[in-house]
């Protein structure tokens, strides 16, 4: 019984001396919830979780081992147990968190039909799936139905990584329901157990302060323990709206790629892959637009009627069976709203009057993309970039030819641009 006393009176003592050392609010969150016992003159601190360890050792460690050796003890900091009777609001104690169930097919990279364009981005996805990549980081950004999630499908499924994947929106809902239930750390454990984190599409994070943090908290730490990360977006970092710059430059400071709409070749061998008639394949891959989710949807319609009907379909029928998904003329304001697509900005921005750096570098871009791939006059340009008048588009033509002459990334953004207008 004494021996019991004098351990009790040996804790509480030293969590004085703990308390006196640190800020209060820090004690109380992060040390008077772990468990205590003295045994073999060592003093075991049992946390939550594994996070709620790493971080007490990381932060209080050296004080901690500093105060027990004025006791002639030394410190063991785990996370083995769970204290029931002492709850703190950032503790996870009410039920462990569980990741919601995301169904996946089995695909690989043959899946990924290849063309010049994308030569670069598959390698470099190849590499990653490999697990000796020299880079750490890898951000693939592309236009909707460019082949992005079915890139980073192809890596989570060919590498030998331990792979958590994500999609942007069940990050934000993960997290939220973590906070709500009580699981933050629990939560955090799960997306740093790994060697590979994969999270499609991030713009689901604009606009999420609290969500955007703790994901950029994530990057990193995954970052600085060895571990390899994949971002797809549907633009470059810099032009992503609802992200301070911050946000904006973890997104940038690892490999950055692009992934190009399909071509007519691409769409052709989608075509032929799904059982669509060569013939078929061949003048349908001309009149579609690039997009590949448009391009899987007609192949799902085309063998969906064949075998509904049970009628072969040729050129007549897919043309009257497909008349509604058949590319058009794209007209000026089209193109405008596509660039704004590529480039994470919103249609109604360019049409204002904000004349921020970001938004005047991109009114300036499409301006010289649609003079370089229409017919239209400068007046006609103003109007469809939110009614400039004709002074502003020659100005705007003026600036962007000086900058071309130094600026290697603007050409090829105002090549990109033409291309997606035409």
């Amino acid at each position: 019984m004494q021996a019991i006393a004098t351990k009790q009176i040996n804790i509480e003592s030293i969590m004085e001396a703990v308390a006196s050392k640190i800020d209060s609010a820090a004690f109380t969150t992060w040390i008077a919830p772990m468990q205590k016992n003295v045994c073999q003159n060592c003093l075991n601190l049992v946390a939550q979780n594994q996070f709620t360890a790493d971080y007490v050792k990381n932060q209080y460690g050296k004080i901690l081992t500093n105060i027990a050796a004025d006791f002639s003890l030394s410190v063991n900091i785990c996370a083995d147990g769970v204290i029931k009777s002492e709850i703190s609001a950032n503790d996870n104690v009410v039920c462990e968190y569980t990741p919601s169930k995301v169904q996946n097919t089995k695909t690989c990279f043959d899946n990924f039909i290849e063309c010049d364009e994308n030569m670069f981005a598959l390698a470099a996805c190849k590499k990653m799936a490999k697990g000796d990549a020299s880079f750490s980081q890898l951000f693939i950004h592309g236009a909707n139905g460019s082949g992005k999630s079915l890139l980073v499908d192809c890596i989570c499924d060919s590498t030998d990584m331990r792979v958590v994947k994500m999609s942007g929106g069940q990050f934000v809902s993960d997290f939220a329901r973590a906070l709500r239930d009580k699981t933050i750390f629990s939560f955090k454990d799960f997306c740093r157990k790994c060697d590979l984190f994969v999270m499609d599409d991030v713009c689901a994070l604009a606009g999420k302060r609290a969500s955007c943090e703790e994901f950029a908290q994530l990057m990193i730490d995954l970052r600085n323990a060895g571990k390899k990360i994949v971002l797809t977006a549907n633009g470059v970092p810099a032009a992503l709206c609802g992200f301070d710059k911050r946000i904006q430059s973890l997104f940038a400071s690892g490999l950055v790629v692009d992934v190009v709409a399909p071509n007519a070749f691409v769409r052709r061998s989608m075509l032929i892959r799904g059982g669509v008639d060569i013939a078929v394949a061949d003048e349908l891959s001309k009149q579609i637009a690039q997009n590949g989710h448009l391009v899987r949807g007609i192949i799902e319609k085309i063998n969906t009627y064949t075998e509904l009907m049970g009628e072969h379909v040729n050129m007549d029928v897919a043309g009257r069976l497909l008349g509604d998904m058949l590319s058009k003329n794209k007209t000026p304001i089209a193109m405008v709203k596509s660039m704004c697509e590529k480039m994470g900005i919103a249609f109604d921005e360019i049409c204002g009057n904000s004349r921020t750096r970001r938004l005047t570098r991109a009114r300036q871009i499409m301006m010289a993309a649609l003079k370089g791939a229409t017919n239209l006059s400068l007046t006609e340009i103003g109007n469809v970039c939110g009614g400039r008048d004709h002074a502003s588009v020659v100005y705007a033509l003026n600036q962007i030819e000086k900058q071309k002459t130094t600026d290697l990334i603007l050409n090829a953004e105002i090549n990109d641009m033409i291309k997606l207008c035409k």
